[in-house]
């Protein structure tokens, strides 16, 4: 079965949120949130909303670690939240050459086992789309805040 992933965002905070002044402040950071849902085979596995910014810089040093011959698990934390006895918000783990998605906020049980290119590939898009997106919603420029973004 191959299964087809999408991904979908909608900012809840307002534009005015967040400007290139506030690239040192914590809290005005986090307090950019957007509903992110992701559907396996149109069928929706996990939606919260949560810190973009905190989420996109998960993304973004997960694939400054990536190279030709290796593919690191890509985990989600959030400052936000401390109990984590049972694993990340969301992960990626790849084997062999496949990867399996994972969340401790699943929303329903769905085989989620992906062709590793396919994912990895679904992945990158879905940093760059949303550095892109978030940059023209908030018109600001991440490559300012991406070192003063808190993650886990």
């Amino acid at each position: 079965m191959d299964n087809k992933i999408n991904f979908e965002y909608h900012f809840v905070s307002d534009k005015g949120v967040i400007s290139n002044k506030d690239k040192r402040d914590v809290p005005a950071i986090l307090a950019v949130d957007a509903t992110f849902s992701i559907k396996i085979n149109n069928k929706l596995y996990f939606e919260t909303e949560l810190a973009i910014l905190e989420f996109y810089k998960s993304l973004y040093e997960w694939k400054e670690k990536m190279t030709k011959d290796y593919i690191p698990e890509f985990h989600y934390y959030t400052i936000e939240y401390d109990d984590y006895e049972d694993g990340a918000i969301l992960s990626l783990l790849p084997f062999s050459n496949q990867a399996r998605l994972e969340s401790i906020w699943a929303e329903s049980d769905i085989y989620n086992v992906f062709d590793l290119n396919y994912i990895v590939g679904a992945f990158i898009a879905l940093e760059k789309n949303l550095r892109d997106d978030i940059e023209e919603y908030y018109e600001i420029k991440l490559k300012n805040f991406i070192k003063h973004i808190p993650y886990r």
